[in-house]
């Protein structure tokens, strides 16, 4: 009896993105051909202007392509309406960038919940599940700061948490650690690195080829092609960061017990009014 075939998450085609006319033209990609299977953790590296953000952009629906098929999760995405493509951008794939893209008149909280307004979830849901999610970060004692008022290496980790808040399966990091020093670099490689260990599919784009040592898979990109593919051994899997810096990881659980949301409730709610009374 044939064993059952595993669809890819991720699967490209003769995939090209094609800018200007005539003698202006350019291919930022050029024929990419790849598989990408569920839980792996891909390192894409390259020089500049070698099509790697351009290939992260079409894979997380911010842009289309101009020639080949694109299939997700085993459905191409040129049959995807575009209100379907949001839904899936929104619940399905989360975005980590190295500018870090917060909303600089939203406090720490209300960045983190901002994905899950699409949802439907009532603001004070939202804030609890955002809140929990900070505190896996450490970042609790944080939540009513001003982006202006964090140091990058925090940033970063608002910026993840926020992107991990709809509990995405596939994660795509533009330069995740671009903007940091050292030690704040090690630190959210190892966060990326723990969601890779409960399932996460992770594609990276990164110029530092010290991060690909926690990647399953390493990349190379030339003139917008795919120039070499590596899968690496688990022993050359290298962990160069302390284990679990910031304590264990852990995704936002939906309150079940009635007589618990209802606490959290009224205790979040006493917060939010503290908070906005102090600055009147």
């Amino acid at each position: 009896m044939a064993k059952p075939t595993t669809i890819p998450v991720i699967e490209l085609h003769d995939l090209k993105k094609r800018f200007g006319i005539g003698d202006a033209e350019h291919f930022a990609l050029d024929g990419v051909d790849l598989v990408i299977q569920k839980g792996e953790f891909i390192a894409i590296m390259g020089p500049s202007g070698c099509g790697k953000t351009t290939l992260l952009n079409i894979l997380g629906l911010l842009d289309g392509s101009t020639d080949g098929d694109y299939n997700l999760d085993g459905r191409s995405v040129a049959t995807l309406s575009a209100r379907r493509q949001a839904r899936i951008r929104s619940q399905q794939i989360g975005f980590i960038f190295q500018s870090f893209n917060l909303i600089s008149r939203l406090n720490i909280i209300e960045n983190v919940a901002l994905p899950l307004t699409y949802k439907g979830i009532s603001r004070t849901k939202r804030l609890i599940l955002a809140s929990d999610m900070l505190r896996n970060f450490h970042l609790n004692e944080r939540e009513y700061y001003m982006p202006y008022q964090l140091s990058g290496g925090q940033t970063q980790r608002v910026a993840i948490a926020r992107a991990l808040v709809n509990q995405p399966s596939i994660i795509l990091a533009d330069e995740p650690t671009g903007n940091l020093d050292s030690r704040s670099s090690h630190i959210i490689m190892e966060e990326l690195s723990d969601l890779h260990k409960r399932g996460n599919t992770i594609i990276m784009v990164t110029h530092n080829p010290s991060l690909t040592a926690y990647a399953s898979r390493v990349i190379t990109m030339l003139d917008g092609r795919i120039d070499t593919d590596t899968h690496l051994p688990m022993q050359e899997q290298l962990l160069v960061a302390p284990k679990h810096p910031l304590g264990p990881l852990s995704t936002p659980k939906v309150i079940k017990q009635k007589d618990r949301s209802s606490r959290r409730m009224r205790k979040l709610k006493k917060s939010l009014l503290t908070h906005e009374t102090s600055h009147k």
